[in-house]
């Protein structure tokens, strides 16, 4: 037999229904001297006024019963229909298509951010693969249902048809599920798995997923052990260990990481310095570590960074330096942010000065930057206690 679609039928001209083919009316366009399969003719209005899309073009071949014999050719026209929000149901088709077409399928819908068009058409998919699963557990959690991931997870662990082999669980699916996590329990769960797999202590974002889920669900002590089992730590478990420390206010660790990160020669950021400007805030030592790390961040230049500027002014003003406080706010005065005015605020109502922060209060409003909410009801408080 020959190859091609003209060998898969054969017409007879002996039959008395028969009408020569160009007497059909078919709902095709018109050829134009382009390829007439491409997404921008397949749209175009022909002489007549009708038009033709890229999903009737696929309905017109399930209707002849078009075998998929050129993948390439139909999974174009299965992502340029996926573009226009048409809804497919491919799955219908007798015999459906190979699997990798409908993953490619799935993938379009949920990188378009249809959902719903991914469920529906991963529900209704004969056969699954860990593609398959995969795919829409890491949907749902970068769309923050952490519900519906976890759920999706464990039922795959349940099929028996999956054909997924569990010791072979790629490292990022482990580190998307604990994010999804909001359960001690099945977080330990985890955690023995990822460590019989060899995740959790060479894989930076096993690892980092590991501390996050531990520090959020407030078990500081597992965070820790999590974090001590790392083979090469790194800036990105190291920033998660300071910021699971300075959650659990065990601020002389956060300050005692960032001494060992710079003797292991990791590179420091934004969020390491800020977190341990934090923990200097609260040492009550008058502020000597805040300026140690105040001259590192001068060092690395990134003292003029939001965070880091937010995180002096408020540790010179916790450790009662107003001066120092006020010179690096008017140092680096951003009118177009209010944290750096909110954190200058809180230092005049920390120290007493209420009427230092009532006029501050105003040059706020002249600047058109509004405080929060909390800082207003404590500017209130304080000045209806001094009778201003």
């Amino acid at each position: 037999m020959s190859s091609g679609y003209g060998s898969c039928y054969r017409f007879s001209t002996t039959n008395q229904n028969y009408r020569p083919i160009s007497k059909l009316r078919l709902p095709l366009p018109r050829r134009s001297k382009s390829n007439p399969l491409t997404s921008n003719n397949i749209r175009k209005k022909n002489e007549n006024g009708s038009s033709c899309s890229t999903s009737d073009v696929l309905r017109l071949m399930d209707g002849l019963q078009v075998p998929v014999s050129d993948n390439d050719m139909y999974a174009s026209l299965i992502n340029d229909c996926s573009d226009s929000g048409s809804a497919l149901h491919l799955t219908r088709k007798t015999p459906p298509p190979p699997l990798h077409l409908l993953n490619r399928l799935l993938l379009r819908h949920v990188s378009n951010g249809r959902l719903d068009n991914a469920h529906q058409l991963f529900d209704e998919m004969p056969l699954k693969d860990f593609n398959s699963w995969a795919t829409l557990i890491a949907a749902y959690a970068h769309n923050a249902d952490y519900a519906e991931a976890l759920r999706l997870f464990l039922s795959m662990l349940h099929q028996q048809d999956c054909h997924v082999n569990t010791s072979e669980f790629p490292a990022w699916i482990m580190a998307c599920v604990l994010d999804a996590t909001m359960d001690v329990g099945l977080g330990e769960q985890l955690h023995g798995c990822c460590l019989k797999l060899g995740h959790a202590n060479r894989d930076m974002f096993v690892a980092t997923s590991l501390i996050n889920l531990y520090g959020r669900l407030r078990s500081h002590e597992a965070a820790q052990r999590a974090s001590l089992g790392l083979s090469q730590p790194n800036a990105l478990t190291c920033t998660a260990r300071m910021i699971n420390n300075s959650r659990g206010e065990r601020f002389f660790e956060v300050i005692s990481d960032f001494k060992e990160i710079g003797r292991a020669g990791i590179s420091k950021n934004t969020c390491m310095i800020s977190c341990v400007l934090r923990a200097c805030a609260r040492m009550h030592d008058s502020g000597s570590s805040g300026r140690q790390v105040h001259a590192n961040a001068i060092k690395l230049g990134v003292e003029s960074h939001s965070f880091v500027h937010c995180g002096l002014i408020d540790m010179y003003g916790i450790n009662g330096l107003l001066r120092d406080a006020k010179l690096v706010f008017q140092t680096f005065n951003d009118t177009t942010s209010t944290a750096c005015w909110n954190a200058m605020l809180t230092s005049y109502l920390w120290n007493g000065l209420h009427i230092e922060a009532l006029k501050f209060l105003y040059e706020m409003q002249a600047d058109g930057l509004q405080p929060q909410e909390y800082l207003l009801d404590q500017v209130r408080i304080a000045c209806a206690s001094n009778g201003l």
